[in-house]
C-alpha cells in the first residue's frame, strides 16, 4: 500500500481526527464504489471535491465528514491511485417493512405516521440513533395513557439487496390508576370541596370512559391551575404551590399524587383607582368595575372588569388598549386597593375586511353580514355583531375573526374572517313510536344556501297516512339591499286524523298559496308581514264529535276559504344558530282570517326563549310559550283544524303528539284554543367526549297542555295549573355527517287516566 493510500485509509477510519497526507495530489477523476441503490451523482454532490481540484489533508477530511453526514453510509474510505481518487462506501440498510405487534391501545396507521415523523419508515435509510428515538416515542405515548409498565422491543432482520425489517414487540401492561389525591396545608377549605376543582380523579363508575383516572401530566398542571385559580377567586392573594409529588407504586399500576400548599390571609378590597389616560368619561368606565370596595377580592371579576374597559375602548377604534391593575397589598389589615392604568394606544383604522374560507358561499353573502365596514374606526362590538350574524346564518361549522395589525404600520388593522362551511342541504325525516300507530314517518327536502347565494329553497313531502304534504317554499333574505327578504309559498296539505287512534276523526284538503316579507328594524328585531289565500275542504264521520259537526252545520263536511294574515316581531340575541351558549329569542305572532275570505279567526302566539351560560361546559336555556285563538265576525269559535296542540318532541316530550288538551268522547285529542308549553334544559357536552360543536346531551324538564270549550270531562275547559302535564329526561343532538339527530328519553309525570305516553321520540336527517 503505498503512503498516500494508507493516510486516506487511516482518515476513513478515524473521521473526526485530523487527515495528514504526505503529500498533495491533483485529482484526474474520481471512481465511486460499492453504491447499490444511492446514484453516483448523489456522491458527487455531497463531495467537496472536484476533478482538478488538489487534494490535501483538509479536504479528505471534509470529504469524509460530508459523506458521512448525509446518513446514507455506514463506512466511507478514500484511496488515491495514480491520480484518481476512489471514494468506497458500504450503505446504510433501507426500511423494508416496519411492522408493529401487540398494539391495543392506538392505531396502527396512527403510529406508523408518528414514527414517520420521527424520521422512521418504509423505504428510508436505516438510523439506529433514530430507532431509538421510535422506542422512546412509543413510550412516551403509552405512557400519555397511564401504562408505565409498557414493554417496547425492537428487533431488526437483515434481508436481502442490503434491506432490513423493523419489528416492534409491545406488550402494553394495564394502565396506571391514580388511587389517592391529597392536598395538604388547606385550612379554610375542605379537601373534598378543592378535589371537586381537579379534572384528574380516583377511579369511579364513569372512569373507564372518560379516563380521568389515568395520570397525565398536562391535566394535573391544568388541575394545578385550577386550584389556583380557585383561591385567588376567593381573596387568598399569597396563595401557593408548594410542591407536587407523584409518586409510582413498585407494579407501576398505582399512582399517589401529593400537592402541598400555602394558603395566605384572606385580602379584602379596600379601594379601586382609575388612572392613565381613560379617553371616556370616568364615570362611565366606573360603571364597568365589577369588583367593589369591601368584598372579598375575586380575581375573575378583576379580570372581567379589565377585559369591559379594553373592550369599551375598543369600540371607539383603540383596538390595542392595554388595561394594568396594579396591586398595593397591607399585608397587616389584609386588604388590598387596585388601581387600574389605562393605555389606550394608538386609534386603529381597518384597512382591509378578508374573508377566506367559503368555497361554496358568495362572498357578498358572507360580507352582508359584516358590520365591521374598512376605512372605518375599528370597533369591538362591531366585530362581535359580524361574529354572531355569521353564526346565525347556520352556513358555517366555525367562524373565526382576527384582526392582525398590518405590517409597517402602527394604526391599522385587518379583520381576517375565516369560516369553515357545512352542509346546508338536508333529507330530512321525522320519526316517533307509538303501540298504536307504530313507526310514523315525515320527510322534507331543503337547501338553505342555493348556490351560495343565501336564498333558501325547501320543499316537504310527507306521504303518511295520517299527513300529506306538498309544500314548495323560496326565500330570498335580501331583496332588497337593505334586507328586506321576499318568500313564496305554495302547499297542499291533506290531514286524515281518522287514521289516528289519539284524535278525534276528520279530514281535510287544503291548497294554498302566499307571499311573505321581513323588515329588518335593528341588529336584533325583525319584523314580517305575509298574505296567504287557502281553499279548505273539510270531510267528516259518523264518528265526528259534535264540535266539528256544528262548525260545519252537518256531519258530511263544508268547504271554506281564507285570505289569512300574518304578522309578527322577533329579537334573536343567541349567539348560535345551532347551539347558542347565551343570549334570548323572542317571539310575538299573529294569524288573521280576514273579512275577504269565509273564515274570520285569529291565533296569537308568544315565546320566550333565554339562554344562561353557567360555565364554559354547561348552558341553561329557559322556554315559556303561550298561544290564544278566537273566532270573530260569523264565527263565534276557532276552526277546529286551526286549534293549538301539545305534547311530543317540540313541546311536552314523553306524551304522545298532539293529545295534551281536551278530548272527545272515545278520549280522542280535539286540540284547544290556548296553548301554554314551558321548557327548562340544561345542556352539557357528553362525558368524555372533546368535539363540544356537534354533540351536545341536556337534561330537560317540560311542562303544558293545551285548552278549549269542548272537552267532554271538563278537565280542560279553561286553563288551570292541575290540568298541566309534566315530563323530564334526557336528550342528546348530534349533528353528524349525516345530519342532525336528536333522541330525547322521557318520563312523563303528573301522568292521569287517559294520557298517552311515549317514552322514546327522535328526529333524524340525512345532508347531501
Amino acid at each position: 500500500m503505498t503512503l498516500n493510500r494508507l493516510t486516506l485509509a487511516l482518515a476513513a477510519v478515524f473521521a473526526a481526527q485530523p487527515v495528514f497526507a504526505a503529500e498533495p495530489f491533483v485529482v484526474k477523476d474520481i471512481r465511486v464504489e460499492g453504491i447499490q441503490r444511492t446514484e453516483a451523482g448523489t456522491v458527487f454532490s455531497y463531495l467537496p471535491v472536484k476533478v482538478g481540484d488538489t487534494m490535501t489533508d483538509e479536504k479528505t477530511e471534509a470529504a469524509i465528514k460530508a459523506l458521512y453526514a448525509t446518513g446514507f453510509f455506514k463506512d466511507v474510505r478514500l484511496e488515491a491511485r495514480d491520480g484518481v481518487l476512489i471514494v468506497s462506501v458500504a450503505e446504510r440498510p433501507s426500511i423494508a417493512k416496519i411492522t408493529l405487534n401487540g398494539i391495543k391501545e392506538f392505531s396502527q396507521d396512527d403510529l406508523k405516521k408518528g414514527l414517520k415523523e420521527t424520521g422512521l419508515a418504509e423505504g428510508r435509510v436505516l438510523d439506529r440513533s433514530l430507532l431509538d428515538k421510535a422506542e422512546q416515542e412509543l413510550r412516551r405515548q403509552y405512557f400519555n395513557r397511564g401504562k408505565y409498565a409498557v414493554q417496547i422491543t425492537s428487533t431488526l432482520t437483515p434481508l436481502e439487496r442490503n434491506r432490513v425489517a423493523v419489528q416492534f414487540d409491545v406488550v402494553e401492561g394495564k394502565s396506571a390508576k391514580i388511587r389517592q389525591i391529597n392536598v395538604v396545608g388547606n385550612h379554610a377549605f375542605k379537601e373534598k370541596q378543592l378535589l371537586k376543582e381537579f379534572k384528574s380523579t380516583t377511579p369511579g363508575w364513569l372512569t373507564w370512559y372518560t379516563k380521568t383516572d389515568q395520570y397525565s401530566k398536562s391535566r394535573l398542571a391544568g388541575d394545578i391551575e385550577a386550584l389556583r385559580s380557585f383561591y385567588l377567586n376567593r381573596g387568598y392573594l399569597e396563595f401557593n404551590v408548594d410542591s407536587t409529588q407523584v409518586e409510582i407504586s413498585p407494579d407501576k399500576q398505582d399512582i399517589y399524587i401529593t400537592v402541598n400548599v400555602t394558603e395566605g390571609p384572606q385580602y379584602k378590597v379596600s379601594d379601586v383607582k382609575l388612572a392613565g389616560q381613560t379617553l371616556v368619561p370616568e364615570a362611565e368606565l366606573k360603571k364597568l368595575i365589577t369588583i367593589k370596595q369591601g368584598e372579598v377580592f375575586a380575581r375573575d371579576r378583576l379580570t372581567e372588569t379589565t377585559k369591559k374597559i379594553g373592550d369599551r375602548l375598543g369600540n371607539d377604534g383603540y383596538a390595542f388598549a392595554n388595561v394594568n391593575a396594579v396591586p398595593d397589598l397591607d399585608k397587616e389589615k389584609h386588604t388590598v386597593a387596585f388601581t387600574l392604568f389605562v393605555d389606550p394606544g394608538r386609534r386603529v383604522y381597518v384597512q382591509r375586511v378578508n374573508v377566506t374560507g367559503n368555497t361554496k358561499t358568495r362572498d357578498e353573502v358572507v360580507r352582508r353580514e359584516v358590520r365591521q365596514m374598512e376605512g372605518a374606526y375599528y370597533d369591538a362590538d362591531k366585530i362581535n355583531l359580524s361574529r354572531d350574524r355569521l353564526n346565525r346564518l347556520g352556513y358555517f361549522n366555525e367562524v373565526n375573526i382576527e384582526t392582525p395589525a398590518v405590517e409597517g404600520t402602527t394604526d391599522q388593522v385587518d379583520v381576517n374572517i375565516n369560516v369553515t362551511e357545512k352542509s346546508t342541504g338536508s333529507v330530512m325525516l321525522g320519526a316517533g313510536f307509538s303501540s298504536s300507530e307504530g313507526l310514523v314517518l315525515s320527510g322534507s327536502i331543503s337547501q338553505s344556501n342555493v348556490f351560495g347565494t343565501g336564498n333558501r329553497l325547501s320543499a316537504q313531502i310527507n306521504s303518511g297516512s295520517v299527513n300529506k304534504v306538498y309544500a314548495l317554499s323560496y326565500t330570498n333574505p335580501y331583496y332588497t339591499i337593505d334586507g328586506i327578504s321576499l318568500g313564496y309559498d305554495v302547499y297542499r296539505r291533506d290531514v286524515d286524523a281518522t287514521a289516528l287512534n289519539s284524535v278525534s276523526p276528520y279530514k281535510t284538503s287544503t291548497y294554498g298559496a302566499g307571499v311573505r316579507f321581513g323588515l329588518p328594524v335593528s341588529e336584533r328585531d325583525f319584523l314580517s308581514l305575509g298574505l296567504t289565500y287557502e281553499q279548505t275542504s273539510i270531510t267528516l264521520t259518523s264518528a265526528s264529535p259534535w264540535p266539528y259537526q256544528n262548525f260545519c252545520g252537518n256531519a258530511v263536511g263544508c268547504d271554506n276559504d281564507t285570505v289569512r294574515l300574518d304578522t309578527g316581531w322577533s329579537r334573536d340575541t343567541r349567539d348560535s344558530y345551532l347551539f347558542p351558549t347565551k343570549g334570548l329569542l323572542q317571539r310575538v305572532a299573529a294569524e288573521i282570517g280576514t273579512p275577504a275570505g269565509s273564515l274570520q279567526y285569529y291565533k296569537l302566539t308568544f315565546q320566550h326563549q333565554q339562554y344562561f351560560p353557567l360555565s364554559k361546559r354547561f348552558t341553561l336555556m329557559l322556554n315559556g310559550e303561550v298561544g290564544y285563538g278566537e273566532g270573530y265576525g260569523n264565527n263565534t269559535n276557532l276552526p277546529f283544524y286551526k286549534n293549538f296542540y301539545a305534547g311530543g318532541s317540540s313541546s311536552v316530550r314523553g306524551f304522545r303528539n298532539g293529545t295534551l288538551g281536551p278530548k272527545d268522547i272515545n278520549g280522542d285529542a280535539l286540540g284547544g284554543n290556548e296553548r301554554i308549553v314551558g321548557n327548562a334544559e340544561l345542556f352539557f357536552p357528553l362525558p368524555g367526549v372533546k368535539d363540544e360543536q356537534s354533540l351536545r346531551m341536556s337534561a330537560f324538564f317540560d311542562a303544558g297542555a293545551t285548552f278549549g270549550p269542548f272537552d267532554v270531562n271538563g278537565q280542560y275547559g279553561t286553563f288551570a295549573i292541575g290540568d298541566l302535564r309534566y315530563s323530564a329526561g334526557l336528550a342528546i343532538l348530534w349533528v353528524s355527517p349525516l345530519g342532525p339527530l336528536k333522541f330525547s328519553l322521557a318520563e312523563p309525570l303528573a301522568k292521569k287516566s287517559g294520557d298517552k305516553t311515549e317514552m322514546f321520540q327522535f328526529t333524524l336527517g340525512t345532508v347531501f
